[in-house]
């Protein structure tokens, strides 16, 4: 009973960022989530919960959304889901390894973005290399197994130069889509049952008050600020895959 407080109350935390970004809520909620609870239980009620937060901000935002990028990330995600769900099959009971790879990685991406940040400007345009895309199925891949493709989603569109509101309101989109593919996976595989659904519907508040709190802080950000916070919780997901 403890252990299920404790998660309700990671949910609120995790989705204050959530309400701020649009990304961050499930990967900061994973980790503490995996050892309050297990991953059975994490994985699909950090997916719907995510599903949810996604559609709260595309409600509200839906013609800021860039359907150009939504469409791209979509179907190039959902090929990388897709391999995600077989290589967690690989892994069973070894998803501790992927987790560590992954944190490596986003640490690196995070501490790059920040380094951009700060350097001295120079003339770079605007041009995006091809190579750019190949984050989409990662992210696809890693969404797959943890629900938490957030960050390599991030580093891609953080290239593509969108303002803070397109950003927000593009990423949140995304999860409508993929998310409601994770589910219906894990409707197949048997996850839910009436005490995960219990679970479920206790969530659903948690998550809501935490969305509505990083909404009002969300309204009050710069988009320099906007970007800061990005790159930080890109730092912290990474580190806390890390010491998982």
């Amino acid at each position: 009973m403890v252990n299920t407080v404790l998660f309700l109350l990671v949910i609120f935390g995790a989705n204050i960022m959530q309400g701020i970004t649009g990304f961050a809520g499930t990967i900061l909620a994973m980790s503490p989530s995996l050892l309050l609870v297990g991953y059975d239980i994490a994985k699909p009620v950090l997916n719907v919960l995510a599903l949810i937060s996604g559609a709260y901000v595309f409600l509200g935002n839906v013609k800021y959304v860039n359907w150009r990028e939504l469409w791209k990330i979509v179907v190039w995600m959902a090929a990388g889901i897709l391999a995600g769900v077989w290589i967690q099959g690989l892994f069973a009971g070894q998803e501790a390894i992927l987790q560590k790879l992954l944190g490596v990685f986003v640490v690196l991406l995070a501490l790059q973005g920040i380094w951009k940040m700060y350097r001295p400007k120079k003339d770079e345009g605007r041009k995006v290399s091809p190579a750019t895309v190949l984050f989409l199925p990662a992210a696809g891949i890693v969404h797959g197994i943890f629900v938490s493709g957030g960050p390599l989603l991030v580093s891609y569109l953080t290239k593509k130069n969108l303002d803070k509101v397109s950003f927000r309101a593009t990423i949140s989109t995304v999860w409508v889509f993929l998310n409601s593919i994770v589910l219906v996976d894990d409707i197949r595989t048997g996850l839910w049952n009436p005490s995960l659904l219990k679970i479920q519907l206790l969530a659903i508040p948690f998550l809501l008050a935490g969305m509505f709190v990083g909404s009002k802080l969300y309204a009050k950000m710069s988009q320099q600020l906007f970007m800061k916070i990005t790159f930080v919780l890109l730092l912290i997901s990474g580190v806390s895959l890390l010491v998982k």
